[in-house]
């Protein structure tokens, strides 16, 4: 399963058609879903003319950046590249930036939400990819910034883009190549950010990467799995829904362990010989089955989608420093009774990942995930109360390693989110974990109001308690 696009560019030889995950990223970040933020908190005053030739060095470097989507709706979306950086950022000072917060601020959060944490959801809600007029020759930047003032000694620099461009492991170069740059402008060592070796060339798509016979799949395999997966769906159990008539947006509910309780969650994933994505899911699975209130004997069935970032078992395959999406995603199934254990939950959640990903199931099936993905955008009334969820949980299988505290440091940089919007299609609740200076940080984003942030900081909190209790 895959999707034909013929291209409607103009004479841009460095250009080219959209892939069929980019393809589907094109339909759902319309709707609010695949919009990347990446937030960071900063106590040394940016320069502005040093921060806007940062990010202009960058959009040189990787063309992507500097691509513009050419008519972005069907049935011909298409990348067009820019000659020259084109990048402004706008600026907030302080009274504005206070001004929009008086205005973001929630009138009875279950918590006191911070001024930044505010701003990054502001950014996942802003939208200049929706209402997209049907022209042929309309076009639209990929890549947006905004610096805001917090107060005298803190100012928010947010980099927001279309999901097409940017997965998870993009934002994460994305965010040091910043860092090493606004370092070098405050007098740290030169520092050259490699060209990704495109020859200013938008790279690939994923589809034209998968190594040759590993996506191979029988005709009437896909026929099945195009009636399978729907009919798995409808079996499956949700989250409380509490308001699905109501505009929704993305909100983002935080938690961390301290290096104590990382440490042994890590270990205890290494002594069962799983990876840290199960023992969340699990976590989620056990805390959303626990709010129910269930029988002890009743068991519900949830969809758990696992993202993995495939560059390494590309042909060939990106370079580290390579921006553009290349996730695939593998569903699972997984039964839940009242009263199980986590470590039973988690080595069940991921065999059955692992299994998966040994038969290829991220390559096999990502045509037909995007198939259904589209299907479901089109027509909402396919997924429960017209929700558009997709699964209960999506998480990542490898957490970003980051050990930079004295470069964040130098540049003054206290703290940094990476996240995007799921209002759209999507699951539940998406699972973004980071191991940063030895402590587990995750940032849980989810529709609002189909779920409450009161409801969602719950299940958050009892996951936490559920992390760091194991069983027992």
């Amino acid at each position: 399963m895959s999707f034909t696009l013929i291209s409607a560019m103009s004479d841009d030889p460095n250009g080219r058609p959209v892939g069929g995950t980019e393809y589907s990223l094109c339909r759902a970040v319309p709707g609010g879903s695949g919009i990347t933020v990446v937030a960071l908190l900063l106590s040394h005053p940016p320069n502005l003319t040093s921060l806007q030739n940062t990010l202009h060095k960058l959009q040189k470097s990787h063309p992507i950046l500097r691509s513009k989507l050419q008519n972005p709706t069907p049935p011909s979306p298409s990348f067009s590249i820019s000659t020259s950086p084109s990048l402004q950022i706008q600026t907030f000072d302080l009274p504005t930036t206070t001004n929009l917060l008086k205005t973001l601020s929630p009138q009875d959060p279950p918590r006191q939400i911070p001024p930044f944490h505010l701003l990054l959801e502001h950014q996942l809600n802003q939208n200049p990819w929706s209402q997209q007029p049907q022209n042929p020759t309309s076009q639209f930047d990929v890549f947006y910034a905004t610096l805001y003032s917090l107060s005298e000694s803190r100012w928010v620099v947010a980099l927001r883009l279309h999901g097409s461009v940017c997965d998870r492991t993009s934002a994460v170069v994305l965010a040091r190549e910043v860092v090493w740059l606004m370092r070098e402008g405050e007098g740290g060592a030169k520092w050259e950010i490699e060209d990704e070796g495109c020859g200013g060339e938008v790279g690939l798509a994923i589809e034209e990467l998968v190594p040759k016979g590993k996506g191979d799949k029988p005709f009437w395999a896909r026929g099945a799995d195009l009636v399978g997966y729907p009919l798995n769906y409808i079996r499956t159990a949700n989250l409380g829904f509490e308001d699905v008539c109501t505009d929704r947006r993305t909100e983002v509910v935080r938690f961390q362990l301290d290096r104590d309780e990382t440490d042994h969650l890590l270990s205890k994933c290494r002594e069962r010989d799983i990876k840290l994505s199960g023992a969340i899911a699990a976590a989620a699975l056990i805390a959303a089955n626990s709010s129910k209130h269930l029988p002890n004997n009743q068991s519900e069935n949830y969809a758990v989608l696992t993202l993995v970032d495939c560059r390494g078992s590309l042909d060939p395959a990106p370079l580290d420093h390579h921006l553009g999406f290349y996730h695939s995603g593998i569903l699972n199934m997984q039964s839940i009774t009242k009263g199980e254990r986590l470590w039973d939950v988690a080595k069940r959640c991921y065999t059955a990942f692992s299994n998966a990903l040994k038969c290829n199931k991220h390559f096999t099936d990502m045509g037909v995930l995007n198939f259904l993905m589209c299907k479901a955008v089109e027509n909402p009334g396919l997924t429960p109360s017209l929700s558009m969820r997709a699964s209960y949980i999506s998480v990542f299988e490898d957490p970003v390693i980051d050990d930079s505290y004295e470069l964040h440091q130098e540049v003054g940089l206290e703290d940094y989110i990476g996240c995007a919007s799921v209002h759209g299609f999507g699951p539940s609740i998406v699972v973004s974990d980071t191991i940063r200076n030895g402590q587990l940080d995750c940032s849980c984003m989810y529709p609002s109001p189909l779920h409450s942030r009161k409801q969602m900081q719950e299940l958050i909190d009892e996951m936490k308690k559920i992390l760091v209790r194991g069983d027992g």
